[in-house]
């Protein structure tokens, strides 16, 4: 990819996070002359590009994952504190967002400094069009997946909290739990030496090969079953949060290039191909 390539993706990205601005902001709370989501939404921009001019010059992606987190922090903080009506909606979207994003955020710090790198990085990180393009795209990330709950919080409508917010709060804890129980299960399989140079199948990676991810979407979704009374007009669109998660798991960034890897080291063996034939790749499937 070279940089004109890179820079007509960065537009790109930019004009669909004003056109997410946009929409989001319709019959929402304002601060001065801006309404609050589109405050997030610039906000979510510009940490990544600042962050991104000293990550350049070290050469470093060691606070990519971490920016994110800190990102969806910031902001949700700055919506509990903005917004005049704060509900029961709007406190519980925020705190759902805060603890997902601080763990997540922390267990992958971590992770790049045990491991001293990010292989997604390798390459991209020597061309500065091609790295400002990874934190670009971070933000459209964090102001798409967040968006539905951001839209929620800093509405001019607010609804009583009702069957759909406890149903989203259900929801939201079952892809929680699940993120992190198998997280937890793969961190204490790799702490053990017997496993190195081996794949995972115990636990819920037994249920499904990649059970973190369908976790997070699965949160994700109840973030969005929460926030829809409190939505109108055209912050519906804020609604494709989770298949914005969805796809972007299993079609881009995730799934795909983890499956590819794991093809690389052990296609061919006959225990790898047969736990491929057994376990699903994304949905979960109690084993048999």
């Amino acid at each position: 990819m070279n940089g004109g390539n890179a820079l007509g993706q960065i537009l790109f990205a930019v004009g669909i996070g004003l056109l997410l601005a946009i929409v989001g902001s319709q019959n929402g709370e304002v601060a001065g002359p801006f309404s609050l989501f589109l405050l997030f939404v610039v906000v979510a921009f510009l940490i990544q590009w600042i962050v991104f001019i000293p990550s350049y010059l070290n050469r470093t992606e060691h606070f990519y994952d971490l920016t994110g987190s800190l990102t969806y922090q910031l902001i949700t903080v700055m919506a509990l504190v903005l917004t005049e009506d704060r509900d029961l909606r709007t406190v519980l979207l925020g705190v759902m967002i805060l603890l997902w994003s601080m763990r997540l955020g922390s267990f992958l710090f971590r992770r790049v400094r045990k491991l001293g790198g990010d292989g997604r990085f390798d390459k991209i990180k020597q061309d500065p069009m091609r790295f400002l393009m990874a934190w670009t795209v971070q933000a459209l990330w964090v102001s798409f997946t967040a968006a539905a709950a951001w839209a929620a919080m800093s509405s001019g409508d607010k609804k009583d909290f009702g069957v759909l917010g406890v149903v989203g709060l259900l929801v939201w804890v079952f892809g929680f739990g699940f993120e992190v129980i198998a997280d937890r299960q793969k961190n204490t399989w790799r702490a053990d030496p017997a496993n190195q140079g081996t794949f995972i199948t115990g636990g819920l990676w037994d249920w499904s090969r990649h059970p973190n991810y369908f976790g997070e979407f699965v949160l994700w979704l109840g973030v969005a079953i929460m926030a829809l009374p409190a939505l109108q007009g055209w912050q519906y669109v804020t609604l494709l949060s989770p298949v914005f998660v969805f796809v972007l798991l299993t079609r881009v960034s995730g799934v795909p290039a983890l499956e590819r890897r794991s093809d690389k080291k052990w296609g061919g063996q006959d225990d790898y191909e047969a736990y491929k034939q057994r376990v699903p790749v994304f949905f979960p499937k109690p084993p048999s």
